[in-house]
């Protein structure tokens, strides 16, 4: 009796170890902030932003085909409205909304997905969203459908200019120090990093580009945080607005998110306004309330950024199009 009573427990206990060894270690921690399950899952599933901003952006010149101009080797989304899409859009294109770009990916899997705007800037926006959804290789066409043809280009060779020559507001100091804030605070219905990640984009999309013309902050650069997205040598070779802060890299795993307070308004600048927002979507997702500065620098300082041999807008090639 004394045997069966022993393997009885024997077994008993090993059912226990069983049970207990096999646990999921990817199950939320309760006690956790919906942010910090989301920033551990991204980190862990290399969704971490320096992962994300690599090979995101495509000029039109290295993939369209001469003899058709159409892109036969990306499934082309077009964010454009409808009525300017219909004036005309790349061949095999398909007219998609920033708020739906996720859903309408989930049927075309077996390319890459290129996505193009007016500009190239709420283009990055659709591109992060994908990639923080399982879509890798989505990438942005460079200066959005402003590139393709000339008629198209009004957009970006209207929003160029050397505004911040001379301008008080534009210094050439070294950064300051940021401060250290909170994480962000908010809830979700989800309650694992997938389901929350889902739920953050979605709710980013449905939020529409987030930008500001950089006329407006030249005015009042005081009145936003603002980070910007260069080297420290161009930050101050080219100069940067008053007061702002020279971000070369922002990660969760290397610890910058903490001088970004998620309280106030914060904007982020680089270039030509297509790093930034996709910058500015991927911190949207985590929380915090930024914006991008529209056509960056591209529309403060072109002059300056072409002798220096940085990317500025290089006018529209003469590709065709179809209505």
């Amino acid at each position: 009796m004394k045997k069966i009573f022993y393997y009885f427990m024997l077994f008993g206990s090993l059912q226990l170890f069983v049970l207990t060894g096999c646990k999921d270690n990817t199950t939320p921690d309760p006690s956790q902030s919906a942010y910090k399950t989301l920033t551990t899952y991204m980190v862990a599933n290399n969704l971490d932003l320096p992962n994300l901003l690599s090979g995101w952006v495509i000029d039109a010149s290295s993939i369209v085909d001469s003899t058709d101009f159409s892109i036969p080797n990306y499934y082309v989304f077009d964010l454009r409205s409808a009525s300017d899409f219909a004036n005309g859009h790349i061949k095999n294109a398909v007219n998609v909304t920033l708020a739906d770009v996720v859903n309408t990916a989930k049927s075309y899997t077996d390319k890459p997905i290129l996505v193009v705007c007016y500009t190239g800037q709420t283009a990055a926006h659709a591109v992060m969203a994908l990639r923080l959804s399982g879509f890798s290789n989505a990438q942005v066409l460079k200066f959005g459908f402003a590139e393709w043809n000339a008629s198209f280009q009004g957009s970006w060779a209207n929003s160029v200019g050397n505004a911040a020559d001379n301008n008080s507001n534009w210094v050439f100091t070294a950064s300051p120090t940021p401060s250290s804030f909170d994480e962000p605070n908010w809830t979700s219905t989800a309650t694992d990093g997938a389901g929350i990640l889902a739920d953050r984009v979605n709710q980013m999309l449905h939020n529409g580009f987030q930008g500001i013309a950089s006329s407006d902050v030249l005015s009042n650069p005081t009145g936003y945080a603002i980070y910007n997205f260069w080297d420290a040598a161009t930050y101050t070779s080219i100069g940067h607005f008053a007061g702002a802060y020279q971000y070369g890299t922002i990660s969760i795993s290397g610890g910058q998110l903490a001088g970004i307070n998620p309280a106030t308004t914060n904007l982020v600048y680089c270039y030509t306004g297509m790093t930034s927002s996709m910058v500015t979507a991927w911190l949207n997702v985590l929380g915090y309330n930024v914006k991008s500065i529209k056509f960056g620098v591209n529309s403060l300082r072109y002059n300056a950024l072409k002798t220096a041999g940085k990317p500025t807008w290089h006018g529209a090639y003469n590709y065709t199009y179809v209505q």
